[in-house]
């Protein structure tokens, strides 16, 4: 609405853009970069959340430990059923597990859905299911074992020299993505 000339085209994707390679002006970044030539706006950050229903946690119990995520019914994500390992925790303190995975899906929704459904434990984003924690739908566990969170990033390529119109959007992305509930507090 603010600028009604420009338009957008996005490209969701869970892997790192070479964003000239690509075609790309501007990109998202939820990760720690690498040096590079780009310049990064930091603009948030996001937990690696371990969550499920109600009442599959009433049913099943509360995880107390990364450990004992085995004697849960996993949800993961992949393309491909390779098992899943979740790592815990940061410095000499790092826990990684394998648990036993009952359902493999390509999409975050998917997974949200089979959690809120009941289906089992899941592991994504904050940002990603902050709306369902606040509405009681699904609750975040083993908050204590919580790898760092992650850094988000607005970045793009000629620093200073880019087109007025990547530093609009830029402008634009940072102000919202800052701006943005589920990025500033996580009800979990």
């Amino acid at each position: 609405r603010h600028y009604p000339r420009v338009s957008a085209r996005a490209l969701l994707l869970n892997r790192i853009v070479d964003l000239i390679e690509e075609g790309l002006d501007v990109a998202v970044r939820i990760a720690h970069l690498p040096d590079s030539s780009l310049t990064a706006t930091r603009v948030g950050t996001v937990r690696r959340v371990v969550c499920a229903s109600p009442g599959y946690l009433a049913e099943r119990g509360i995880p107390r430990s990364p450990a004992d995520l085995g004697q849960h019914d996993i949800l993961g994500f992949s393309e491909a059923a390779s098992p899943v390992e979740w790592t815990f925790g940061s410095g000499a303190r790092v826990e990684r597990v394998r648990p036993p995975t009952r359902l493999f899906v390509n999409s975050v929704e998917a997974r949200i859905a089979a959690a809120i459904a009941g289906h089992g434990i899941t592991r994504l984003l904050s940002y990603q299911i902050a709306e369902h924690v606040r509405a009681g739908r699904l609750r975040v566990v083993l908050t204590d074992h919580e790898q760092p969170p992650l850094p988000i990033y607005v970045t793009h390529g000629a620093g200073r020299r880019a087109p007025a119109r990547v530093r609009a959007f830029v402008d634009f992305a940072v102000a919202r993505l800052r701006a943005n509930e589920a990025l500033r507090s996580f009800p979990g």
